[in-house]
């Protein structure tokens, strides 16, 4: 049986009608076909047909989550003005693909102007400084109010984040100065505070040094005086009585200070012309002067106890 010629045209007509009824979806996507210019189906991923010169494909959703970065300008409570760059994360919901493409022509727009609206009304309740400290807050109420709006046209907010807070150059140069201002104030504060601690750590050592002097000076005296006594007391057992013993000791003393001074080669001595009875006058002065420090010192002692008793009544 032969085929006849004219239905080679038929054929390939046929062909060509079924070569472009056929289409591909790929994978997280899906195919909106309208039949004669109404909604028909939502095609999934894989090879699909629809009815050549009859059915079209409308357009195609990507099901994969998406990021809309959105720069707003806005003006803080402190009147500094201040660029926030938030960045939405959303995906169209698989069950709500209809809404998707014929309740919003055009979602980019949509979250765009929710994330003005709502960044403009956030940020002018707070200062330059909370606005860092409290950008979670605002990318929550950006999440919050987009969650409620969208969701009604078949999308689902993922996430919003704040990324990027840059305020006019001359501020941020004014809040690096405050910075470092407050920087060296704290480092001036402990370097007065470790220079105390030297001049209070100075001050201790030099009172005691001057003490621990003072102790050495006076036990120095002491023993000089025990010494004095054990010389009287041995110069009274022999015969010489306390006034004689004393000058003997003042000129031997002073005769030992010459000695001493002439053993170093640097000094220079010089001495004054005095009569014969200088030595005399001297030891006068020297018992008058211990006598009187000897009162003294009986009348304090005599004082403290008259303070003690009264204190014990």
């Amino acid at each position: 049986m032969e085929f006849p010629i004219w239905m080679i045209p038929l054929a390939f007509f046929a062909f060509i009608l079924l070569i472009t009824g056929l289409f591909t979806v790929k994978q997280q996507s899906a195919a909106i076909v309208e039949r004669l210019g109404k909604f028909h189906s939502i095609r999934g991923p894989g090879l699909q047909f629809k009815i050549p010169l009859i059915d079209r494909i409308m357009g195609k959703v990507n099901l994969r989550i998406q990021q809309l970065d959105v720069v707003v300008e806005t003006k803080t409570f402190d009147d500094v003005f201040v660029k926030l760059k938030v960045s939405v994360q959303f995906i169209v919901l698989e069950d709500k693909i209809y809404e998707a493409i014929y309740k919003l022509q055009n979602p980019f727009d949509q979250i765009t102007s929710y994330v003005f609206d709502v960044v403009r009304a956030e940020v002018p309740k707070m200062k330059l400084d909370d606005v860092f400290v409290k950008k979670d807050d605002i990318a929550n109420a950006i999440k919050r109010e987009l969650q409620d709006a969208m969701n009604h046209y078949g999308y689902d907010i993922v996430k919003a984040l704040v990324t990027d807070i840059d305020p006019d150059h001359l501020v941020k140069e004014a809040m690096n100065r405050i910075n470092a201002a407050e920087r060296e104030k704290i480092a001036a504060e402990y370097e007065g505070e470790a220079e105390r601690i030297r001049i209070v750590a100075k001050a201790k050592a030099e009172a005691e040094s001057k003490r621990l002097q003072g102790q050495g000076i006076a036990d120095q005296r002491r023993e000089i005086a025990k010494g004095l006594e054990e010389s009287v007391e041995v110069l009274n057992n022999v015969g010489i009585n306390s006034q004689e013993a004393s000058a003997l000791i003042v000129v031997t003393q002073h005769y030992d200070t010459l000695q001493s001074m002439g053993e170093n080669a640097n000094s220079n001595l010089i001495l004054l012309p005095n009569s014969p009875s200088s030595g005399s006058d001297m030891l006068t002065e020297m018992v008058t002067s211990f006598s009187a420090s000897q009162q003294i010192g009986e009348a304090m002692k005599l004082k403290n106890k008259e303070n003690k008793l009264l204190k014990d009544k």
